[in-house]
């Protein structure tokens, strides 16, 4: 039996986060709770608060007083904290990207590798599915999703195929999918070009670029002066959100500067170097490969 989720770069995060025995911590991405069952042998009397979405994460929480877990998306990362009477906490850790769980249940749809439906729905209860984007998008929005969130250098080509295939089939199977668009795919990257399509996909159906930028957004309000923001990143798109976020407070990455010409941001990276999982990590946790950890401290914004 394989398990739900291996989690990545476990102890180099949750060190990031400086955990005092008494504070309150979020790990917004629990999944199979391996990162909070981390968080839980430095806590005391502390508190952790820990979301997810898909249901199937639900078996796997920790008998443990001290954790809440909120079956929700992070997006309202404090409207469940103020549910729980909580204001301010001491960190946050936020494992993005898909789990082990999800690469390994043919039946979500998160893999191109044998034949699956076109799901991909992380929130099981949601409305629309990758089967949605494909059979319903117009040929322009087909095609921003493809060059926006997977970079797909042919995205104009590859929408036009689709449209075109759709008016003689419904798409609802991946094996059916990859036959159609096979004219797209070049020779000898065919799991690289897939990668980039299947991302795509998964981030139109999840909306995770919009949903982490909310969560950073109010980590502004509800974390203490001092805490810790962890993020563990698998792609450029929403590496870059939270490089420019840790760096500026914003996400264009542009530093503001108040009338002294000093920097204005609420966090400050605790490191300019990114951590990367170890090539023994790699090569048991083929997850780990593209993994990129970023730590930052929210820090008071002096008045002028």
């Amino acid at each position: 039996m394989t398990a739900y989720h291996t989690p990545v770069l476990l102890l180099e995060s949750v060190e990031g986060l400086n955990i005092r025995p008494n504070g309150v911590y979020v790990d917004v991405t629990f999944g199979g709770g391996g990162h909070s069952a981390e968080i839980l042998k430095h806590l005391e009397n502390g508190k952790l608060v820990a979301f997810d979405q898909d249901l199937d994460a639900s078996e796997n929480e920790i008998d443990d007083s001290r954790l809440i877990l909120c079956r929700g998306n992070f997006r309202f990362l404090k409207n469940f904290l103020q549910y729980n009477g909580i204001t301010k906490i001491d960190g946050l850790l936020a494992d993005l990207g898909v789990s082990s769980h999800h690469f390994d249940t043919a039946a979500r749809g998160f893999t191109f590798q044998g034949n699956s439906p076109l799901d991909m729905r992380m929130n099981q209860s949601a409305k629309l599915t990758a089967s949605d984007v494909l059979n319903q998008y117009t040929f322009e929005r087909l095609r921003s999703v493809f060059r926006e969130y997977g970079e797909v250098d042919n995205a104009n080509r590859l929408a036009n195929i689709i449209v075109a295939a759709r008016e003689q089939t419904i798409f609802a199977t991946s094996n059916q999918f990859i036959e159609v668009i096979k004219p797209c795919v070049p020779r000898g990257a065919e799991n690289k070009y897939m990668a980039k399509v299947y991302q795509a996909l998964r981030i139109e159906v999840n909306r995770e670029l919009e949903a982490l930028k909310l969560m950073l957004n109010q980590c502004t309000e509800v974390m203490d002066i001092g805490s810790r923001l962890v993020v563990i990143t698998y792609h450029s798109l929403e590496d870059r959100i939270v490089k420019n976020f840790t760096k500026a407070g914003n996400f264009d990455g542009k530093m503001e500067k108040d009338f002294f010409g000093n920097a204005i941001s609420p966090f400050k990276p605790i490191s300019n170097k990114i951590t990367i999982p170890s090539e023994h990590e790699i090569g048991i946790n083929s997850r780990a490969r593209s993994a990129k950890l970023r730590i930052a401290e929210r820090i008071e914004i002096k008045p002028n």
